[in-house]
């Protein structure tokens, strides 16, 4: 058998898939399982801000300000005591995650701000994480933000974070940007060891017979793989950090693909949702038959061979435009 082992974050993991945050990855018979299953690695089920900050501010009337962002969430954590039993349930699952298994458990945050609630990724730390996964929730639709707001946002995270913490801290960002490839080198510059390309929002829906907004496509698809797979082969080598795929992952080739592109490790979720935690398995084995028939004895003979650099057109990831496929058809 090909050798799976690789890098991340400065742990060794037995492969480079790793269960990405969702409901999941919210229990310990959850973590379990995936560890069976072969999964290198799990990403906890994301806590909210909102939640810590309920914790940690004991008051709701003082997060209701104008610095932050989104006040109107807070609406939903109106019982401290149930906030309270959440965040001890999550430290309990990442100590007894620890005591349990021998994959790295990597603790994750869904924030908005960078405001307070950092001083409880301590907490997370000494619980046994063995990193964190910053997810953050920023969509530039406010009409009243400088252009430049969303994305200091990053920073102002990473750098009130990594002010509490020693474990490795990874970025999951999504790709709203102007200028998305000097903002990925941007965070790789910072004391960030990872980047995960990339979050993924709900999108909206219409019913129109109650004439209410709805979530679509609450799960990736397959198709959503060519996203983070472009931007993971321009940015390969060109970062001071590892990089993480995320999105559309959903079969042994799309794990290849973004191998070869130059990701470190491949996250996916939507993919257990449809056949469930044993089908990691599966994708392994496909990782592991192709490497064989290839003749790659470990990851690194063929991590980034097909990544921007090494490609002979590297402008077929960077042209997005239907001309250059469909010009002279009909």
């Amino acid at each position: 058998m090909a050798d799976l082992k690789t890098n991340y974050l400065g742990l060794q993991v037995k492969n480079p898939l790793i269960a990405a945050s969702s409901g999941l990855t919210n229990t310990l018979d959850d973590v379990i399982e995936f560890e069976k299953s072969g999964v290198g690695a799990v990403v906890l089920k994301s806590l909210f801000e909102e939640e810590i900050r309920v914790e940690l501010e004991k008051d709701l009337s003082r997060m209701q300000k104008d610095s932050f962002l989104y006040p109107e969430t807070m609406d939903f954590y109106d019982d401290i005591l149930e906030v309270e039993d959440t965040l001890t349930s999550y430290l309990k699952l990442i100590t007894d995650s620890k005591k349990e298994v021998s994959i790295p458990i990597i603790a994750s945050i869904n924030c908005v701000t960078a405001e307070k609630w950092p001083y409880y990724a301590t907490t997370l730390q000494d619980a046994g994480a063995d990193a964190l996964e910053l997810n953050v929730f920023s969509l530039p639709s406010d009409f009243a933000h400088q252009p430049d707001r969303d994305e200091q946002l990053y920073f102002d995270i990473i750098d009130a974070v990594k002010d509490k913490v020693n474990i490795p801290v990874v970025l999951k960002i999504s790709y709203y940007s102007s200028n998305l490839a000097a903002l990925i080198k941007r965070i790789s510059e910072t004391h960030v060891s990872g980047v995960v390309l990339f979050n993924r929002f709900y999108s909206p829906d219409i019913d129109i017979d109650t004439m209410t907004v709805q979530p679509s496509h609450i799960y990736s698809n397959p198709e959503e793989l060519t996203l983070s797979l472009r931007w993971i082969a321009i940015m390969a080598g060109r970062v001071d950090c590892n990089l993480a795929a995320s999105t559309g992952v959903h079969d042994g080739t799309a794990l290849i693909k973004q191998l070869l592109a130059g990701a470190d490790v491949v996250q996916a979720a939507s993919v257990f949702y449809k056949h469930g935690k044993t089908y990691a398995a599966t994708m392994l084995s496909e990782l592991d038959t192709w490497m064989e028939k290839k003749g790659f004895a470990n990851i690194s003979d063929f991590r980034g061979r097909m990544s921007y650099a090494r490609v002979d057109n590297p402008a077929a990831y960077e042209r997005t435009q239907f001309m250059k496929h469909f010009a002279g058809k009909e």
